[in-house]
């Protein structure tokens, strides 16, 4: 069924304004409890116009067992203007019938991502690097059948950051390029370590991330061994298979994939303990982050509004204008 035609733009609700039996796609779902002890149910729901936040204070408990995240629920509802910002206050809820609506017309079209461009130029950043044996790990491994086939649709994570089919080689192509930057500045780093921390930091992922009825989940390999201890292994495989590759080089390989995350409270079991082990992880972080709050702000413009709704993971609230040549 097509709604899409009947349907005001969200951006265009305003304050006072009723819902009636409108259809949302719920995007996220969470129970909250007031000052007053009151509980209450945060969400936020959208079609392909955009999204706006809702929230139920009445019957929550009851309303809150009938839909999960992913469904298309029908809101009885009126929006409100709340520091100056719109939202749902939310009466009643049903979740639709199975086949009533057509979900691709409540998603917002995702990224596309030309996976096969990106290997392509990842190789090529490989074959420029000059220790003989960083190289041929690193070929071994992207062109290993096996592994191809995954890094082409693998995403870099879960839900935070590059988190879509073919993020992680996004991901990875992206801090390449800083890398070579950051080599041309900082000249006592060797660029080679720094290539190799970019590629193999997250490769471990192509296993440890699965992506199913294009929902993202964690493999059972992954939840139980980790993307860090699986490239490690890919470390292993591959060097042993190199004649006369060197072992020291192998210990800091693997120690620049064990401490990307920065600190042990982060998930790393050591720090970073050299230059390159700290630039991996800093760059990282770094990417992490531009790609999550670029990602957060573009969601937010379809809102209208100036501001965003406030990012939990940042602690704030973002402002919303473009301001790239504004002012030329």
């Amino acid at each position: 069924m097509s709604s899409e035609a009947t349907l005001t733009p969200i951006r265009s609700l305003v304050d006072k304004e009723a819902i009636v039996d409108r259809p949302f796609l719920v995007k996220d779902k969470v129970k909250g409890m007031g000052k007053n002890g009151r509980a209450f149910l945060s969400l936020l729901i959208g079609d392909k116009t955009g999204h706006i936040d809702a929230r139920v204070w009445d019957r929550v408990e009851e309303m809150a067992d009938t839909f999960d995240i992913g469904d298309i629920i029908l809101v009885k509802g009126q929006v409100q203007l709340y520091l100056n910002r719109k939202q749902i206050i939310v009466h009643k809820v049903e979740k639709a019938e199975e086949n009533a609506f057509n979900k691709e017309e409540f998603s917002i079209e995702d990224k596309k991502i030309d996976a096969h461009a990106l290997y392509s130029e990842l190789i090529q950043i490989v074959q420029q690097i000059e220790t003989v044996p960083i190289r041929q790990l690193i070929l071994d491994s992207l062109q290993d059948e096996e592994i191809k086939p995954l890094i082409l649709k693998a995403p870099a994570a879960k839900t935070i950051h590059h988190a879509h089919r073919g993020g992680l080689l996004e991901h990875v192509v992206s801090i390449c390029k800083l890398m070579k930057m950051m080599a041309a500045h900082y000249s006592y780093m060797d660029v080679d370590l720094l290539l190799f921390g970019a590629i193999f930091h997250d490769l471990g992922k192509v296993w440890e991330l699965d992506i199913q009825r294009e929902q993202i989940q964690y493999s059972h390999k992954g939840r139980l061994l980790g993307h860090m201890q699986l490239a490690c292994e890919l470390i292993d495989k591959k060097a042993q298979r190199i004649l006369g590759f060197p072992e020291d080089l192998r210990e800091v390989m693997k120690h620049i994939v064990l401490s990307h995350h920065g600190k042990l409270e982060y998930g790393s079991p050591v720090r970073p303990y050299f230059m390159e082990a700290m630039m991996v992880a800093m760059i990282d972080d770094l990417d992490s982050k531009v790609d999550t709050v670029q990602n957060f702000i573009e969601s937010e413009r379809q809102t209208g509004e100036s501001w965003s709704r406030y990012n939990d993971n940042f602690d704030r609230y973002f402002y919303l204008e473009n301001l790239k040549g504004r002012w030329k």
